[in-house]
C-alpha cells in the first residue's frame, strides 16, 4: 500500500499486458529450432565459428600447457624404462628391416621396369605432415578429435589421417591453426576398402556402438561372399581421396542369416582410435588424379529417323 496522502501511479495488475511465459517459451524454442536448421542446412555460422576459434586459440593454448607439463613429468620416468626395452627390441628389428629393405628396393626397381614396359601410369606420390591430437570434441553424438595443424600449415579439407597402424579418419573442418578430424568409427564416416585376401572391393561404415568389439561394419556384402574372420581390409583408392594400400580394419565377426541377402560383417580398425597422440595428415589424391571426362553431348536426331 502506498503511504497516505500519495498517489499510486502504477498500472493495476488486471490492466497489464504482455506475452505470457508459455508464449515466450514457444517463441524462443521456435527461434532456436530455426537457427539450428539454418546452420545445419546453409552453414550460416561457419564464418563466426572460424573467428571464435581464432580468438580462443591463445586461451586454449594457455589452458593446455599445464596439462602437457603434468603429463610430460609423469611420462618422463616411465619413458626411461620403456626406452631401454625399446632399444633392445629396435636392435633386433634393425637386422630384419635391413634384409627387407634390400628386398624392397629390388622389388621397386622391378616394378618400375614393368610399369615402363607396359606403359602404365606412374604411382601416385603421397605427401604427409605430422600433427598431434589435442583433445576430443565436446559433441557426444560424434567421434571427432582436434589436431594442432590448420589452414596456415597447409592442411586441406578432406585430407586422410593415419597413425603408425593404419587409417584413423579424415579432416572434416579446417580452422586457421587447428583442424577437426572425424574418426572412422563415426556413424557418418564411410571408406572404400579392398579385401587383401580375395581382392573384393566394398565400403566400410563407422559404427560407434562397440558392443560387438569393433568399430566398423562392412555393409552390402552378399551372404555367400568369401569373407572370413581375420581378413585384412585396406584402402582401395577408388574414391580419389584415400591413397590405395593403407590398412583400414580387420574382419572381426561375420554373421550370415537365412532371412537376409546380405551378411553383417563387423570389423576392428587397425589404427589406435583411443590411445594415439601423434598422427600423419596425408594429402588427398583429388588434386593428383586426371579430371573426369564430360558426358557426351546429345546428338540431335535426323529427319525421318524413328523415334
Amino acid at each position: 500500500m502506498p503511504p497516505a496522502g500519495t498517489l499510486d501511479r502504477r498500472t493495476p495488475s488486471f490492466l497489464r499486458q504482455g506475452p505470457s511465459a508459455v508464449s515466450k517459451i514457444v517463441l524462443y524454442s521456435a527461434m532456436a529450432l530455426f537457427l539450428m536448421l539454418a546452420d545445419a542446412r546453409f552453414k550460416v555460422t561457419d564464418p563466426l565459428r572460424q573467428v571464435v576459434a581464432l580468438v580462443l586459440y591463445p586461451v586454449q593454448w594457455l589452458m593446455l600447457k599445464p596439462v602437457e607439463f603434468t603429463s610430460f613429468g609423469a611420462g618422463y620416468l616411465q619413458a626411461l624404462e620403456k626406452a631401454q626395452e625399446e632399444v633392445a627390441g629396435a636392435r633386433q628389428a634393425l637386422v630384419l628391416m635391413s634384409q627387407r629393405a634390400s628386398q624392397a628396393e629390388q622389388l621397386m626397381q622391378e616394378n618400375d621396369r614393368l610399369r615402363k614396359l607396359l606403359d602404365l601410369r606412374e604411382r601416385l606420390v603421397t605427401s604427409a605432415q605430422a600433427a598431434q591430437i589435442l583433445y576430443d570434441t565436446a559433441d557426444p553424438y560424434s567421434r571427432r578429435v582436434v589436431v594442432d595443424q590448420g589452414e596456415s600449415n597447409g592442411v586441406e579439407l578432406g585430407s586422410p589421417v593415419m597413425d603408425e597402424s593404419g587409417i584413423l579418419g579424415q579432416v572434416t573442418h579446417v580452422y586457421p591453426y587447428l583442424s577437426e578430424v572425424t574418426l572412422l568409427i563415426d556413424r557418418e564416416q564411410a571408406i572404400p576398402v579392398l579385401n587383401v585376401r580375395t581382392g573384393a572391393r566394398g565400403v566400410a561404415y563407422g559404427d560407434p556402438v562397440a558392443s560387438h568389439g569393433g568399430g566398423m561394419e562392412l555393409r552390402f556384402v552378399s551372404a555367400n561372399a568369401d569373407v572370413k574372420e581375420g581378413d585384412l581390409l585396406t584402402t582401395s583408392g577408388m574414391d580419389g581421396v584415400y591413397p590405395p594400400g593403407f590398412p583400414v580394419a580387420r574382419v572381426l565377426h561375420v554373421e550370415r542369416r537365412a532371412d537376409s541377402a546380405f551378411a553383417r560383417i563387423y570389423c576392428r580398425p587397425m589404427a589406435q582410435i583411443e590411445g594415439t597422440r601423434h598422427v600423419m595428415l596425408l594429402k588427398a589424391m583429388t588434386g593428383q588424379l586426371p579430371a573426369r571426362p564430360q558426358p557426351d553431348s546429345v546428338v540431335p536426331a535426323k529427319k525421318g529417323a524413328r523415334k
